[in-house]
């Protein structure tokens, strides 16, 4: 056997025994689960899939937002050599019962009351479920019992009892099943959001994790087990997957943080030392410290300006290319470092910061910098679920604004036909599951897989993405527009929340917009605007030229044939619940495109 994720617990657990491996909080307190406590808790859970009929290779579906029990179920399928698949808090009814039903997965893990009654709602399509398990203790569960009778329902804690109480040829048959486990094993099905079309269950066999394992040891060389991370991106994603049981690995203590709406209060209790994250964090946290700044005096605005002037010399001129910075310039650094950069940091939640992987969309280069500047150490890096995340990603000494790093090792990448960005290596999927024709279409003949991202590389070996090539679109008049670029671009201004791009056999690029209402409702305040609702707003004309405005702004460097001509304001925000975002908060063009058709074609008239 060489399962790093089979093995993981009970090596760790011999190396820190009761030492904290995660955080949990309740009741207002971050409450430690020790390794021997998450061995003992996860052995108890894989006694009790045993007892519940689970096979070697049977698949178990989870469908919660993160908390420890998350992780808990995937070692626990590991270690009878089963498939944990990941389904997103979010998700709708037909999303829950087509993974289900994709996966043939016979257990399902619930979070919450609301989790089980959409499950509850698809079982008469589910023939393969037989088992409901609910986390949340709070959740009745009546008599145990699905309406219909054939699927049975329990809690969590009564799946660690079964587990707890079971039979020594149990426990030896799960013993039998972890040391018979192989690296050819499937770990787990990621499926993709599905932008334009049904969700794709891409097969990662723990040999693509045993690789980015490995390989990011060898690359993130400043982490090591005195390092704390949160984990606040869902763990049904890749990202946070991957990062989560690089960590656990690392010996890096986890703060799981269950609700996402109160991140910055977690960070501020927590302080952790590194965490992934997506740009939207970074650009939300970018335009609340100028909003900060805006409101200082001049003498401390004055302060900040020549700090951020002095951390820019400092940490892009000299230290982002590995120079020995002056000595006076360093003097002059750990001055404002004091004064300036570690108060923002603590504002953030970071009093010891180290690295903090982000990716998933572009960020723009100037709020990279400007973390940097302050001493924040974002890395941006770029990969898939069907890569097991990381492809590519920032070098501590060296890193290029407006890349996305450089190849972690093993990995190759080559750029095909219309300037597609192809990958091979130990961490690339195996194939989609149950969908021989989309895999054929996924590699070329000679076994790279199309990424479906256009990009190059630059002089100095980085990789730069360029678009989306499936969101390329044509206007009417043949000229190619990359809306990404825009949308990332307008989406970092501080009164624009969402941005959606049209223009495909149009005459002219046009733009839904959505405004980030908290700021709006403070300019409209500051300017004595009178306004009730949102929709008040954006009907208000003095509104519509401020966005226009900062639209204008934003594309000033565009080609005219790029430049939004007309946009639309939307009082409301595009929703996963209406199918307008996929669960990682990508645009659904073609549901974007079909609910706002009114307001679309009265751009064009």
């Amino acid at each position: 056997m060489n399962n790093i994720l089979t093995t993981l617990i009970e090596r760790q657990c011999s190396r820190y025994g009761d030492r904290a491996a995660m955080y949990r909080r309740h009741d207002g307190q971050w409450q430690p689960l020790s390794w021997n406590a998450l061995r003992q808790r996860t052995l108890n859970v894989a006694y009790a899939l045993e007892t519940l009929g689970l096979p070697e290779t049977g698949m178990t579906a989870i469908f919660s937002a993160n908390c420890p029990e998350f992780l808990i179920t995937d070692f626990a399928a590991y270690a009878n050599r089963a498939v944990p698949v990941s389904i997103y808090a979010t998700s709708s009814a037909d999303q829950v019962r087509y993974i289900i039903n994709d996966s043939r997965a016979s257990i399902i893990y619930v979070g919450n009351q609301q989790q089980l009654d959409i499950v509850i709602s698809v079982l008469p399509d589910c023939k393969t479920l037989r088992h409901i398990i609910v986390l949340d203790s709070k959740v009745d569960i009546g008599d145990g019992l699905s309406p219909d009778g054939k699927v049975n329902i329990m809690t969590f804690a009564s799946l660690e009892g079964l587990g707890a109480a079971a039979s020594t040829a149990c426990r030896r048959a799960v013993a039998e099943r972890t040391a018979a486990a192989t690296e050819d094993d499937i770990a787990t099905l990621i499926y993709t959001s599905g932008t334009t079309g049904e969700p794709k269950g891409a097969v990662l066999p723990h040999s693509c994790f045993n690789a980015a394992l490995r390989l990011h040891h060898e690359r993130l060389t400043s982490l090591s087990d005195e390092d704390t991370s949160i984990c606040f991106l869902p763990l049904s994603h890749i990202f946070e997957k991957a990062w989560t049981y690089f960590c656990l690995d690392a010996g890096i203590r986890v703060y799981v943080n269950e609700d996402p709406k109160v991140i910055q209060e977690s960070l501020a209790e927590t302080h952790p030392t590194c965490m992934c994250s997506v740009p939207r964090f970074w650009e939300k946290v970018h335009t609340a410290v100028h909003d900060q700044i805006q409101h200082m005096s001049w003498a401390k605005r004055l302060l900040v300006k020549r700090a951020l002037h002095v951390g820019h010399r400092r940490n892009i001129d000299y230290k982002r290319l590995g120079l020995k910075v002056p000595p006076l310039l360093e003097w002059e650094y750990k001055f404002f470092d004091k004064r300036v950069f570690r108060l923002l940091r603590r504002a953030i939640g970071f009093t010891n910061p180290n690295i903090f992987p982000t990716a998933g969309a572009p960020l723009s280069p100037s709020i990279v910098e400007f973390f940097q500047t302050t001493g924040l150490n974002i890395i941006i890096g770029y990969g898939l679920s069907e890569t097991t995340a990381t492809v590519t990603c920032f070098p501590y000494v060296g890193w290029q604004p407006g890349t996305v790093g450089t190849l972690l090792p093993e990995i190759k990448c080559r750029i095909g036909e219309d300037n597609e960005i192809q990958v091979k290596g130990p961490t690339v999927m195996r194939e989609y599951y149950n969908k021989p024709a989309e895999t054929e279409a996924a590699f070329t003949d000679d076994g790279w897989f199309r990424t479906g991202d256009a990009g190059y590389f630059d002089a100095r070996g980085d990789l730069v993405l360029t678009e989306r090539i499936k969101d390329l679109f044509k206007t009417s008049n043949g000229k190619y527009i990359a809306p990404q670029v825009l949308e990332s671009r307008l989406g970092e201004d501080r009164y624009i929340e969402q941005v959606a791009i049209i223009g495909d056999q149009r005459k002219y690029v046009s733009a839904i917009v959505v405004p980030a209402f908290a700021a709006l409702r403070e300019y409209a305040r500051k300017k004595k605007i009178a306004f009730r609702t949102n929709a008040d707003l954006i009907r208000n004309k003095d509104i519509r030229s401020l966005i226009e405005a900062r639209i204008e702004k934003h594309q000033a460097d565009r080609a005219g044939f790029e430049k939004i001509k007309r946009f639309t304001l939307l009082p409301h925000e595009f929703t996963i619940q209406a199918g307008e975002l996929t669960n990682t908060l990508k645009l659904r063009r073609p549901v974007i495109n079909r609910n706002y058709a009114e307001q679309i074609e009265a751009m064009y008239v």
